[in-house]
């Protein structure tokens, strides 16, 4: 046996997120899906260029009517 070995030790959160895939084994699957509708895009790079080309600036002081 060796000096180093230590006994496995897991947390409580580890534990719970254990116990909760063992209750339902589709958890990561669905955590996937979720991700890829809400972040996981494809950008189109012409399409944003375009759109920062298109920005107009703001005023330094928006609230501020613009003089002729």
């Amino acid at each position: 046996m060796s000096i180093f070995r230590r006994p496995h030790y897991s947390s409580e959160i580890t534990n719970f997120i254990e116990e909760m895939k063992e209750k339902k084994p589709t958890l990561e699957a669905e955590q996937r899906a979720g991700r890829a509708l809400l972040w996981d895009k494809h950008l189109d790079r012409g399409l944003l260029e375009e759109y920062s080309e298109a920005r107009v600036p703001m005023q330094p002081y928006v609230y501020q009517t613009q003089s002729k």
